[in-house]
């Protein structure tokens, strides 16, 4: 899409509430429902830095923390989440261990890693397909929910395998750690606006 092709190159501004095509200059408010004009997400890529920075500082006790122990006849064992997919496996429960590998090591990763390419990509006014770069933004956007299954895990046997002294199920520190990576990764995707990365291009 050409630059002259865009609302912004032809004056008109989209209300992020109601969605109204306002005149860029003629008002600061929307003509419909009175909330501020802005040409794009204000402070987007501050705060996409900030919350990701604080994903990737969290992300390291997620996974060096013991995330469960699951204590039988009195005797804890504590699991880390690649502990924990070690012992699935060891326990021929292969299929149930390669899901929790890619819902709470990869994918959590990916988006880290995703996130700041698309950072890079704006703050370095890298010459890109913004096509491709867009619907990469779309995938990491979607699948970081995702991430949240072992949590659910976790918190189905901490209520389900509550025996006392036989058996029981404690969340470890690293649970908190890992849902707060996850909370994060996904307010960061939500408050990167991908309309800087078309603006990257129309200014080379």
């Amino acid at each position: 899409m050409k630059k002259n092709n865009t609302a912004l190159a032809q004056g008109l501004i989209r209300c992020h509430d109601c969605g109204c095509l306002n005149k860029i200059f003629s008002e600061t408010n929307c003509s419909r429902c009175d909330s501020h004009l802005h040409q794009r997400l204000p402070y987007s890529f501050q705060r996409t830095l900030a919350l990701l920075l604080s994903g990737f500082a969290l992300y390291i006790p997620a996974n060096l923390f013991p995330i469960m122990t699951v204590t039988q006849l009195g005797i804890g064992e504590p699991h880390t989440i690649l502990g924990g997919i070690v012992a699935l496996i060891h326990s021929d429960m292969l299929p149930i261990a390669m899901l929790v590998l890619v819902a709470s090591i990869l994918v959590p990763l990916l988006k880290l890693l995703g996130l700041s390419l698309l950072l890079l990509c704006v703050y370095f006014r890298w010459q890109v397909n913004a096509k491709r770069w867009t619907q990469m933004y779309r995938i990491i956007s979607f699948v970081g929910r995702w991430s949240m299954l072992d949590i659910f895990m976790i918190s189905i046997l901490v209520s389900l395998v509550n025996l006392g002294g036989v058996a029981q199920v404690i969340a470890g520190s690293a649970a908190t750690a890992f849902a707060a990576v996850v909370v994060l990764t996904m307010f960061a995707a939500k408050s990167f606006d991908p309309r800087l990365i078309w603006d990257a291009q129309d200014e080379a």
